[in-house]
């Protein structure tokens, strides 16, 4: 009955009360002389039942009869069961039930059969699908079929077959009316042949109800057996392996992230009472956020060029209130790392001493080459024993593969009969492999110690104030500072700090005077937000601030 017609599209017709139900003496120029004539009223509850009403006219002299089996395969080793009670017949007639079929006898004369259906109501994919057959497994042709369907609201679809189960030619006619139906007809249909309509629902019209069971075959497939209570006993203790290991790998990590850290000493004093700035391990500010989230991220990108700036490789200066300009001060020389080079490289091109940041929004510069640099620098800084990439990657592909490799054994065993669960219990381990990619990548001891002073920067810049510094070295400490600021999340916060400052700015300022702290601090975050989106759309890094 359903087997073939699959997921079908689903449409259905908005039947308005004011349109009445079919005559009960259905008649066709095109019909069949001396057929049966049948007007089906479906009527879907809110509850997701189906009553169902037939009226049924036999011409004198003879009799029809209908099977309609309750038990339809809708895939190997599966059935769609329906569930039918309270059949009853007004006029010249019997109907019965039993588990797997609904049996009506009629005679000649105008018959009303009636009866309610659980199991209509499915879920295909993302639409709620009213499906039923209101005529098939007659003994005699029929001259007509006509259908009303009314759903508790207004239906989004209707799909009507009829003909030969398995076919997928359209009824005569079917239409969404405006209201809550749908009416489909079907001029003249052979003994045995179908009418198959498919209503599709709003959301939340009904529960779903469908019932789909495996035949034995199929449950004999997937039945517990030695074999596979060793694959899932194999597979407890892989995933307890895989936990002991990660809790091996990452538990320097997970004691870097407990506990209580405070600051840690960034400011290194000279014998002449001078400060300056000195991170933790020489960490830069792009290497702070690649370590801390595994990720090169489009912030590292953007402290890295603020950092330039504060180290004289750069001067940012404000156009207009509107726009932003990179000017080149100095060339990169060796003292930059591979990712900085690159990040200075695809902002100023050889050639080029000067660009504004709506320049950059049109050109759509190139981060692949900093994405790869900086991995790699984490990496020779001994911080990661491998490039974190690379480890989801392999991961991330070594559970793909398992998870494809259980699934085909697992369709394999299913058409064999027996052992299919075993090929589950792979398919598990590989998604499992799959979900826990993302957290192999694992920080050498000297890459945990550096995230637990890296805590101890975030709260140096936490607790800082103006008055820790003196004044000679007040715009120094400030400026070498904010990049760490900028990719810890903590630029509003250093910002309000020394916003009171009278103090200038030696790397950033307008075109037309020179940098001021207090209005830096005003425009500082529009120009972050403006720095962010255009690298966002460089595309290859994630447009995720800290």
């Amino acid at each position: 009955m359903l087997r073939n017609w699959g997921a079908a599209a689903i449409c259905v017709i908005a039947l308005g009360t004011s349109a009445g139900v079919a005559s009960a003496q259905p008649s066709s120029p095109a019909g069949l002389p001396g057929a049966v004539g049948v007007d089906v009223r479906l009527k879907l509850e809110r509850d997701g039942r189906l009553t169902v009403t037939e009226v049924v006219t036999v011409p004198e002299g003879k009799t029809a009869d209908r099977v309609v089996p309750l038990r339809i395969a809708v895939g190997d080793n599966r059935d769609r069961v329906y569930e039918v009670s309270d059949p009853a017949v007004t006029g010249e007639g019997t109907a019965t039930v039993s588990d797997d079929r609904l049996s009506i006898a009629l005679r000649a004369g105008t018959s009303t059969v009636t009866y309610s259906v659980v199991g209509t109501v499915a879920r295909i994919g993302d639409t709620l699908e009213l499906r039923w057959q209101p005529a098939s497994g007659w003994s005699t042709a029929l001259d007509s079929v006509k259908v009303s369907v009314i759903t508790p609201d207004a239906p989004r679809s209707v799909n009507c077959l009829a003909g030969e189960p398995g076919t997928a030619k359209p009824c005569t006619t079917a239409e969404l009316g405006d209201g809550r139906g749908v009416r489909a007809t079907e001029i003249g249909l052979d003994p045995g042949d179908r009418v198959d309509v498919a209503v599709g629902l709003q959301e939340g019209a009904a529960p779903p109800n469908a019932r789909v069971v495996e035949t034995s075959t199929l449950a004999a497939a997937f039945a517990l057996t030695p074999a596979t209570g060793a694959g899932l006993g194999a597979l407890v203790l892989l995933l307890i392996g895989g936990m002991v290991a990660l809790w091996y790998l990452r538990g320097r990590d997970a004691r870097a992230l407990e506990g209580e850290v405070g600051p840690v000493d960034v400011l290194v004093a000279d014998g002449a009472g001078r400060v300056a700035f000195a991170s933790p391990d020489g960490v830069l500010p792009g290497q702070v956020g690649t370590v801390v989230d595994e990720h090169v991220d489009v912030v590292d990108v953007t402290a890295t060029i603020v950092d330039l700036a504060v180290r004289n490789y750069l001067w940012i200066e404000e156009v207009d209130g509107l726009d932003w300009r990179f000017v080149r001060r100095n060339p990169a020389d060796p003292s930059l790392t591979g990712y900085e080079r690159a990040v200075y490289e695809a902002l100023l091109p050889d050639g080029v001493d000067a660009v504004l940041l709506s320049e950059l929004r049109g050109r759509r510069i190139d981060l692949t080459r900093v994405r790869d640099e900086l991995y790699a620098d984490v990496v020779a800084k001994s911080w990661f024993a491998r490039r974190p990439d690379a480890e989801r990657t392999l991961w991330w592909w070594a559970g793909i593969g398992t998870a494809v490799l259980g699934a085909a054994l697992t369709a394999v065993l299913a058409l064999v009969g027996t052992g299919a669960l075993f090929g589950l219990v792979v398919l598990a381990a590989g998604v499992a492999l799959a979900v826990g990619a993302r957290s192999m990548p694992a920080r050498t001891r000297r890459g945990s110690a550096l995230l637990e002073h890296v805590r101890g920067l975030r709260g140096y810049l936490h607790a800082a104030t103006p008055r820790d510094i003196p004044d000679a070295d007040r715009e120094m400490v400030f400026s070498r500072s904010l990049p760490y600021a900028v990719v810890l999340g903590e630029t509003e916060r250093w910002l309000a700090a020394f916003a009171g400052s009278r103090s200038g700015l030696y790397w950033f300022g307008e075109a037309e005077q020179g940098g001021d702290l207090r209005r830096f601090a005003q425009r500082f975050p529009t120009f972050l937000g403006a720095l962010d989106g255009v690298l966002a759309q460089a595309g290859h890094l994630r447009s995720l601030r800290h």
